[in-house]
Order: C-alpha cells, then sequence, then structure tokens
C-alpha cells in the first residue's frame, strides 16, 4: 500500500513543528512548502538526518512552489504572518486571505481528493476562504481551533487541580479569538462536572486566561505566536482522518443550520474520521452560554462579511 502524502504548507515554527510530528508518528511522506526558498528544504533534510534515530523510512522532503501539494491526501495550511505584541488575529485579515487565495487554487488543481485543515489566522475568516477558493465539499475544509482551545481550557484547571491533563475533558466553542466561549458545564475531570471541583470565581478566571492564552504566548515570545500547542492540534485532527478515527473534536466547521447559525465556520464539537467531518455534534446552551455563542458568533459574520467582499474582487 501507498504511503499516504501530507503537505505543510508553511515552514515555519507550526510548520517545522508539524513535519516534526508527523515524521515521528510515521503518518505519511511528508512535504514542506513555502515561498522563502531554502527554508523548506532545509528543515526537510534536518529531519532526514534524524530518519536512523527516530526509526522510520518516510520521505522528508521541501518546495518552494506551492504546486509540490500534488496528490496529497493532507494539507495542512500555517503561511501566513503570525501575530505580534499588541495585535489581535484579526489584524491578520488582509495579508493572510492573499496567501489563502494562492494556496487554495494550488490545492484545488493539483490536490483535488485532499482534506484541508486551516491554522491560519483569523482562523474562521481563513478557513471560510480556503473553502470557497478550493471549491471542495465543506466537510473536507476545516479550521484548527476548538481543539486548540479546548485544551488550553484542560491545562488550566489540571493545574489548578493538580491532576493529569489527560483526565481532564472540555469544550470551547464559537470563533478562534477573544469571543471564544469555554462551556465550564461541561468540563470534567475523571468523570466528575468542574464545577463540584472548583468555584465559580475560580472557574470563570479559568475561562477567560483560556480566551486570553494566545496573546499571553505573544506576549512573552515577543517574536512569533504559539508553535507547539496548534501543531499539536492540527496533527490530532489529521490522525483523526487518515486512520478513520471517529474522534470527537472541536473544530471550525461550515454549519448549516446547526445553533440556528448558516453558512459561516464556527467552531463546534464534530465527528472526524475519514470522510472529514462527518457529523456536527449540538449541545443545548443555557442563557448566559447562547448570549457568549451569538457574541462570537456575530464576530465571525463580521469577519465573513469581508472575506466575500475580498472573494468578490477575484
Amino acid at each position: 500500500m501507498a504511503r499516504k502524502k501530507i503537505s505543510l504548507v508553511g515552514a515555519g515554527q507550526i510548520g517545522g513543528t508539524l513535519a516534526l510530528l508527523a515524521t515521528q508518528k510515521q503518518l505519511g511522506d511528508v512535504v514542506l512548502i513555502d515561498i522563502v526558498d531554502g527554508v523548506p528544504q532545509g528543515k526537510a533534510l534536518d529531519l532526514t538526518h534524524g530518519s536512523a534515530i527516530i526509526g522510520n523510512s518516510v520521505q522528508v522532503s521541501g518546495s518552494s512552489d506551492f504546486n509540490a501539494v500534488e496528490g496529497s491526501d493532507v494539507v495542512i495550511v500555517t503561511a501566513g504572518i503570525p501575530r505580534k505584541p499588541g495585535m489581535s488575529r484579526d489584524d491578520l485579515l488582509d495579508v493572510n486571505f492573499g496567501v489563502m487565495a494562492n494556496v487554495g487554487k494550488a490545492i484545488r488543481e493539483r490536490a483535488p481528493g485532499a482534506l484541508v485543515i486551516v491554522v491560519t489566522n483569523p482562523l474562521d475568516a481563513m478557513v471560510y476562504a480556503m473553502q470557497k477558493v478550493t471549491g471542495f465539499p465543506a466537510n473536507r475544509v476545516v479550521g484548527m481551533a476548538g481543539v486548540l482551545d479546548s485544551s488550553r481550557f484542560a491545562s488550566l484547571i489540571a493545574a489548578e487541580l493538580n491532576v493529569a491533563p489527560e483526565d481532564v475533558t472540555c469544550l470551547v466553542m464559537g470563533g478562534h479569538g477573544d469571543t471564544m466561549v469555554p462551556l465550564i458545564r461541561y468540563a470534567t475531570v475523571g468523570g466528575i462536572p468542574v464545577t463540584q471541583l472548583l468555584s465559580a470565581e475560580v472557574l470563570a478566571k479559568l475561562a477567560d486566561r483560556t480566551g486570553k492564552s494566545g496573546g499571553e504566548v505573544v506576549a512573552l515570545l515577543k517574536t512569533g505566536s504559539a508553535f507547539y500547542s496548534p501543531a499539536l492540534s492540527a496533527i490530532h485532527m489529521a490522525e483523526a482522518y487518515l486512520y478513520d478515527q471517529k474522534n470527537v473534536l472541536t473544530c471550525a466547521a461550515l454549519l448549516n443550520g446547526e445553533y440556528g447559525v448558516s453558512g459561516l465556520y464556527c467552531g463546534v464539537p464534530v465527528i472526524m474520521g475519514s470522510k472529514g467531518v462527518e457529523k456536527v455534534l449540538e449541545v443545548e446552551f443555557d442563557a448566559n452560554e447562547k448570549k457568549a455563542w451569538d457574541i462570537s458568533v456575530a464576530a465571525v459574520k463580521d469577519l465573513t462579511a469581508w472575506v466575500d467582499k475580498k472573494l468578490a474582487s477575484l
């Protein structure tokens, strides 16, 4: 059986980490792609030099041509400019839209059967642009958002309780930005509702910090944004697809009436398997959660409207 092919568009910090993870997990042959000539080739060669240590035979290569996505089974897009201190994800909109337009065209022409995972910010707008440019079925164009946001919330709860992070399950929905919605009622620790273990005040502080976690990392790094955790999140999604795991993951998926929303990409729990997004799962909101959800959707709608105008000018 031929090995799968995973193309990583953007060979920066996230792309390089993705390549390492994909190689270690032997998900398939890996191609790093970046417009800065030498960077993808150099990182690919560096990883190849470690293949005897990792103990696998997958091939890792690099290219400065978007057409290198040819025949990919999975394309993970991280290309674009990262946030800097003081910037919001939305500040990246104009430049990164241009990247999505160029990359999307290459994917449409060269990898028509691929699952596309978008990591580039502002996430909800960029994955929407990618789906429109490629014309792919929405189940095969998905954004990495809630997987990361939910993991951040879980890690903060685990640290507060001094428990293993893997025993904490969280659900963070909505747009991948400052209006994201951590659903405290649905968080559990070993099956125990977290509301039985932590006070409402502490949980509110942890939820607030979750929404600001990306900015917290940016402020500390000063010259870039988070890359380890976004890469881990995207690889988790790719594995669910490649191995048909039917994992329940919170991803930016196109909604068609679910949660009262149509035509927008928002972070929602989905079943991820060999068809991509196989089903959107709907959970019940209380009054406060519904209010927060509506605010988050409104923010996504504003960004999407901007993308629609740009798409009309192409």
